[in-house]
Formats: structure tokens, sequence, C-alpha cells
């Protein structure tokens, strides 16, 4: 947790930021996985958590705009939970440790918000993305569960935006220390990724780590010898020596602060010809996106910057032809990577992306594209100091797709089908760093960088 002047200042921040009403903001509750008393892992709302940072479910706040106060609302502990839990903090002793002065119930919370809805008082929340908080909202504010993202305040959505985007010094020390638990996890899959070795074995090494490291992973982290599938969940794979192992995985702190990175590793060690090849126009595209990003330039144009490295590479390999320049314009390119660059991160690893994409990666100076493979790019807006993003290019053979395109005459005069059907067992390559962006350009999140060229790659597993 930080300083509590630290949550006095957003809060007092967010206030100027809106015009009247109560901004309310509900933390998570525990979320129970088969019975009530067996509950998931507790993972607090990443809103709540940047205003009043405490990390204990069955709590809201409010920040009433028009009187210049907050309050922190939530149940007291029963006898019952002491006994199973031991001595707990009151609701009071936990809003002062965020510099909250004032505390009630969930029964006066309540009572607080019909009280300013029968006065014409606007209540300002984002829109909530888990079953329980939906069913809170419609009770406290008396708006059916299906009508709620009717009114979600797009007042709120920007101001939160706004403010969470820009990462302050002391932030960017949590993304810099959870990127080392990144490095680790990364850099000790290096070295179990051997033939016979179980995706599960790695992914739950992963795991290990993460815990160790003070949090959890990120997300849940993609093993895959199917890299061409995006988001390839299964770990049912054995490694098998010449295929190729695509890892997606980052870790989560005690603050909630995340790290991402994806490598493509080579099962036994070494990288086949072909798959360096591929793999060094991936790093190129990579090392583009980290060249080109800086205040002012839109994450847009550095996508298709990218993706116009991709497409020379591929075309100099004859798996594209024509100018690469129009192909990327036409979007054949996507064909290979169908999703976009990077997103912003911070408390979420795929930050704020709760409070809708078109708010946190675009603007009214910049526009989702609807192209396929562009439409998918989550941050396309201007960048500006402080943000936090990822880039991450890949190449993928997705079988199923090419086939697609091929009998389709998709793009076809910068498409060399035939030759694209040898590749059909090849997989896919991602590589994702984590990038601030600075007053002058932007620098890496993480002080040590996973191995990521093909020689630094072979290094590491060779250890």
């Amino acid at each position: 947790m930080f300083s509590s002047e630290i949550y006095t200042a957003r809060r007092a921040a967010l206030r100027k930021k809106i015009k009247s009403g109560l901004i309310l903001l509900p933390g998570n509750i525990d979320a129970s996985i088969n019975y009530p008393a067996n509950a998931y892992g507790f993972r607090q709302d990443s809103n709540f958590l940047y205003y009043f940072g405490l990390s204990q479910p069955g709590f809201a706040g409010v920040i009433d705009v028009d009187r210049d106060t907050d309050c922190l609302y939530a149940n007291e502990w029963t006898m019952d939970d002491l006994i199973w839990m031991g001595p707990q903090p009151t609701v009071r002793e936990q809003a002062a440790r965020v510099g909250v002065q004032s505390a009630g119930s969930l029964q006066e919370l309540a009572a607080t918000l019909n009280s300013a809805i029968k006065k014409g008082r606007k209540i300002h929340f984002v829109p909530p993305y888990r079953a329980e908080t939906k069913l809170q909202l419609s009770a406290w504010l008396g708006i059916a569960v299906e009508r709620l993202k009717d009114h979600v305040s797009r007042e709120l959505i920007r101001a939160i935006v706004s403010m969470r985007e820009i990462k302050q010094p002391e932030e960017i020390a949590q993304l810099e220390e959870v990127a080392l638990t990144g490095y680790k996890m990364h850099t000790t899959a290096m070295h179990l990724c051997r033939e016979g070795v179980s995706e599960l074995e790695i992914a739950t090494e992963l795991e290990r780590i993460a815990a160790q490291g003070g949090g959890r992973t990120s997300f849940r982290s993609i093993v895959s010898q199917h890299g061409e599938t995006l988001h390839n969940l299964s770990y049912e794979g054995r490694l098998q020596e010449g295929r190729l192992l695509l890892i997606d995985a980052g870790a989560e702190n005690a603050m909630g602060y995340a790290s991402d990175h994806t490598r493509t590793l080579p099962v036994g060690g070494r990288f086949t010809t072909r798959q360096r090849e591929i793999y060094d126009i991936v790093l190129a595209a990579n090392a583009c996106g980290q060249k080109l990003a800086a205040p002012g330039v839109t994450y847009q144009s550095v996508h298709q910057a990218a993706m116009q490295v991709i497409a020379e590479g591929l075309t100099a390999l004859g798996l594209m032809r024509g100018d690469p320049a129009e192909a990327v314009a036409a979007g054949a390119a996507a064909l290979f990577m169908p999703h976009g660059l990077g997103h912003q991160m911070g408390l979420d690893v795929h930050d704020m992306e709760g409070l809708g994409e078109k708010y946190v990666g675009y603007d009214d100076a910049t526009s989702r594209s609807t192209q396929f493979g562009l439409s998918a790019l989550r941050m396309g807006k201007a960048l500006r100091p402080g943000h936090v993003l990822t880039v991450e290019p890949g190449i993928y053979f997705i079988p199923a797709l090419i086939e697609k395109w091929e009998r389709e005459h998709i793009n076809s005069a910068f498409i060399n089908f035939p030759k694209l059907h040898a590749y059909f067992d090849f997989g896919g390559i991602r590589l994702e760093d984590n990038i601030l962006i600075t007053p002058t350009g932007n620098r890496l999140i993480s002080k040590h960088r996973p191995p990521i060229t093909p020689d630094e790659v072979e290094a590491a597993m060779a250890q």
C-alpha cells in the first residue's frame, strides 16, 4: 500500500475532474467456487484499489464532489468471523489507513445513495464487470441489471483514464519490481524447455515463481507449442524437439501491478534455419516498435510501421509479394499478425480495459480502424510521457485462416499461398516487451530484459 497522502491526493484530483454528484467506487467481494465458504483467490477492483488502496473484500468508496468529502463503507466483522479469522481492524481503522475520515456500513451506504437519488443528485459509476457487482449496483441504485450499461458515467470513465494511464514515480517503481519477477519466470522457462517436459510443468513453475514474488500471475499463462493459436490456454502437450514453444506470461505483485512478456523458444535449444528466418523478422518488428514509440506519436502509426517490417521480411522470403507498403495498406500482412502491437499496462495487465477500449486506447483525434487485424489494436492514440504499454509483434501461420483467404481470394495479389502450405506445421512467434514512454522517447520497464535475440535465447537455454 502507498502512503495515505497518495490516495488522498488521487481522490482530490478525481473530485476536481467531475462537475457534481457522488462518485461510487464499489470494491469486489469474495466469489465462491462451488459453495459459499470456498472462494476464489481475492482480487480487488483496480479502480477501488487506485483511489482507496485497500485490498479486502466487501468495501465500497464514495467521493462526494459537492461536499468535498470521502467515505468508506463495509460491514463490521461478526464474532463468527473473528473466531475463524482472528482479530481484524475495524472499518474506521481501515479507512484511516488511506486518509478517509468517515466510515459506515453497507446499509448506511444504501441509505446515502437513496437520499442522493431522491434529491436528484448524479451518481457516477463505471461499467461493472462482475455479476456480484452488477447485483449490488442494481439494488443500491434501483436500476435493472440489464440497464446498468445505459447509466454508466462517461464523465467518470474519462476522468479515471486520464489519471490512471499516466504512471507516477511510485507506480513505475512497482512496475519495475514486478518486471523482475517476470524476468525470473521467463529465464526459468528457458532452462526447462527441453524435450519430454510437459507444458503443464512449465506453466506450474511460472505460477510458483509469481507466488514466490508476493503475488500471482497477472493472467493465465500461455505455454504452448501451438503458438499459432493466439491465446492457447491448453497445457496438454509434451515438448518435442524441433518445435517452437510460445510463452506469454506475467506476474502481478502484492500491490496489483503487472508485467507481461512473451518469448518463443526452440525446443531442444537451437533454432532451425526456417525458424530463425521468421524469428528475425519478428525481432526486427519489436525493435521498430521500440524505436518509434515516443510522445506525440500515435501507437496506431507505430503498429503500421511494425507491420511494414513484417511485410518486408516475408516478401524477402517469398511468402508475400508486391509492394510491402501497399500490402500493409490493404491489410494483407494481418494474415500473419491478426492482433494489435500492444496495450496499456499497469494495475491491470490490459490496463483499464474494463472501462472500454474506446476510452482507454482511442480518443477524439484517433479512431479505431475497422480493417481486419488493425481493428484488434487496443492502444492506438497519441503517446504521452508516463504511458506504460507493451510492444508485442508476432508472425503466425494459422492454417484455417490461410485456407479461408486462399479460398476466397482475399489479398491474393500480396500472398504467395502455395508456398504457405509448407508452414502449416510451423506454429507462431511472438516477442513482447514492456516500455515506459519518457519525455524523449521510451525505455524498457525491466532493468533485466529476458533474453530475446536468437543467440541470447540459445545461450540461456544451454545453461
